[in-house]
């Protein structure tokens, strides 16, 4: 999702039906090629988010035609962004995008999947659990101190729809030590932003604020991220 976009999450007395009522969007041709020996896993997660996901509210409905596109595969585009090996924590990670779709196109990666809300974090620790996943889930908010211990270090905060770059780099200050890079999925609309916030950003400790493309090779699927770095020693 990209910031000022409807999130396409409805409320549980909106959903007509139950999760058997629920018809999967098929795989599509280029995922293989972005998930590899966990399209597995991929699909069985688009499947507990066109069923559960909708029936608890963390989906609306009207989403689940295009889970592939717009939220999986557009997730799992940021990868191409993320160093090799790196600690990675998803703040506000909702029904685990873009982190969950992050971590099985990139095994490679340390997830910690960080949610304030209770629905939320049992959806995301069913589906940690449903595929023995090794990824962490730590309900609170970025900017409880709690939160931050909880986590310890990271090298790459994530993000996708949570709020604009200068409060979202407010509530994780505390987990962007100096070094660590805070990698945001963005709109159109936002991106084109970008330059006008560079001082107020670059006044908050960040540095090297640009955007980048990323998925471009999955068509529909390919976003814009917005990428810098904790300054100081």
């Amino acid at each position: 999702m990209t910031e000022g976009e409807d999130t396409g999450r409805g409320r549980p007395d909106e959903v007509e039906g139950s999760v058997q009522d629920v018809i999967v969007p098929q795989i599509p041709a280029g995922a293989a090629a972005v998930f590899g020996d966990a399209l597995d896993d991929v699909a069985a997660y688009v499947a507990m988010l066109a069923g559960d996901g909708v029936v608890r509210g963390l989906i609306g409905p009207r989403e689940v035609p295009r889970l592939w596109d717009r939220h999986v595969l557009n997730s799992a585009a940021l990868a191409e962004a993320v160093p090799a090996g790196a600690r990675v924590v998803d703040v506000g990670s909702g029904a685990g995008l873009p982190g969950i779709p992050l971590a099985l196109a990139r095994p490679d990666l340390t997830m910690t999947l960080v949610e304030p809300m209770a629905r939320r974090v049992e959806f995301l620790t069913d589906v940690v659990t449903s595929l023995g996943a090794p990824w962490r889930v730590v309900r609170g908010r970025a900017e409880e101190p709690s939160v931050v211990r909880a986590v310890g270090p990271v090298d790459v905060v994530t993000a996708r729809a949570v709020a604009p770059l200068p409060r979202l780099v407010g509530w994780c200050r505390g987990l962007l030590r100096p070094g660590a890079q805070l990698i945001a999925l963005v709109g159109a609309r936002a991106a084109a932003e970008v330059p006008g916030l560079v001082p107020e950003l670059e006044a908050a400790g960040m540095r090297g604020v640009h955007t980048r493309a990323v998925g471009v090779e999955l068509g529909a699927a390919a976003t814009t991220v917005v990428v810098m770095t904790r300054g100081g020693r």
